[in-house]
């Protein structure tokens, strides 16, 4: 095989599509765009706040001037369920620094919650800053400890 055998794929190529050279060349004059209209214009679908009569999409929004739709100071967790913990030996501890190393948390500086989905078979010592109800029932019933850490 040389150089010059080289080809691309079949249908992996197509020329681009020359509009506006007449009317033999299939898309000429009006380019399939039709006659007249928004989509004859070019930069075709306006703004936003050009909706053709309908309220504009930023009036239809609630009054949240200059904060946005979430809290400015809401705390964001790390979720670890139950089912993640499966890798830990029995009477291990699994604290935030253990889980990081473990490559459970998504973002290292934020605090951990433990969620319930999944059973546990093993009793651990767990550190978490927030334990669900239905987790700490499963945990204490396969005889681990839970101990809640302070936000910082």
């Amino acid at each position: 095989m040389k150089l010059n055998d080289l080809k691309p794929n079949a249908g992996s190529k197509k020329n681009r599509k020359r509009v506006g050279r007449g009317i033999s060349a299939g898309q000429g004059k009006t380019c399939g765009r039709g006659t007249k209209g928004e989509g004859a214009r070019s930069g075709q679908g306006g703004h936003l706040y050009r909706q053709g009569g309908n309220l504009p999409f930023y009036r239809r929004l609630p009054f949240m001037r200059g904060v946005g739709f979430t809290p400015l100071n809401r705390t964001e967790y790390n979720e670890v369920n139950l089912e993640q913990l499966s890798g830990f030996g029995a009477d291990s501890l699994v604290s935030p620094q253990t889980l990081a190393e473990a490559r459970l948390l998504g973002e290292v500086q934020n605090p951990v919650v433990i969620l319930g989905r999944g059973e546990i078979t093993v009793p651990l010592k767990i550190q978490a800053h927030r334990v669900s109800k239905g987790a700490r029932a499963k945990i204490e019933a396969a005889g681990g400890s839970v101990e809640i850490l302070e936000l910082a």
